[in-house]
């Protein structure tokens, strides 16, 4: 037989063991999409920062604040779960907040706050919109300026709402507007208090 047919008929038969042998190997396997996040399941701390402008208040004069808020997230008390995944939910939230006051005759202000967070998560546990009303004390340092705070024990008030967005399984970033009242309750007359208004943006690690 000449040497060409023979060369034929040798890669005739690897051929037809190589398919034989493909045809019966096991199917490659399958790579499961990761399951869909849960934060709500699980603790938060969010470091947040931002700038404040007064828009309101019985105090005359000008302010302007930069405060600085680091916050524990509980995991979720109690809410609403949909059939497409997505969950509506309320934590509690725990802050303490510091201030410096860059306009205004004060220099800077301490405080706790508490208030639950309102949070509604899309199917995927990717984005959250948030709201949160509450409320503390602290101690600003009070100058004696008239117009401005009367003592150094300070009540606060606030609002805020805005949106976060994951960026891994355990952090996100978070950005929204804040609302923030401080007076000191009417402990002194007259009682200068003061509404700020402004944005704060931070990072969020859950645990």
């Amino acid at each position: 037989m000449p040497s060409w047919a023979r060369m034929k008929r040798l890669l005739s038969i690897l051929f037809l063991l190589s398919t034989a042998a493909f045809a019966g190997a096991p199917a490659a396997p399958t790579i499961d999409a990761p399951a869909s996040l849960s934060p709500w399941e699980h603790s938060a701390v969010d470091v947040e920062a931002g700038y404040l402008w007064k828009v309101g208040g019985d105090t005359p004069l000008n302010y302007e604040i930069a405060p600085v808020i680091l916050s524990w997230r509980t995991r979720e008390m109690f809410g609403l779960h949909f059939d497409n995944g997505s969950a509506l939910v309320v934590r509690s939230r725990f802050a303490a907040i510091g201030q410096a006051i860059t306009v205004g005759p004060e220099n800077h202000y301490f405080g706790l706050m508490a208030a639950p967070s309102f949070e509604f998560w899309d199917a995927s546990g990717t984005w959250s919109i948030f709201t949160q009303i509450g409320g503390g004390a602290g101690f600003i340092d009070s100058q004696g300026v008239t117009g401005g705070q009367g003592q150094d024990f300070t009540l606060n008030w606030f609002a805020t709402a805005g949106v976060s967005c994951a960026v891994t399984e355990t952090v996100a970033v978070r950005a929204g507007a804040m609302f923030q009242h401080l007076s000191n309750g009417g402990a002194t007359d007259p009682n200068p208090g003061l509404n700020s208004l402004g944005f704060t943006v931070g990072v969020s690690w859950g645990f």
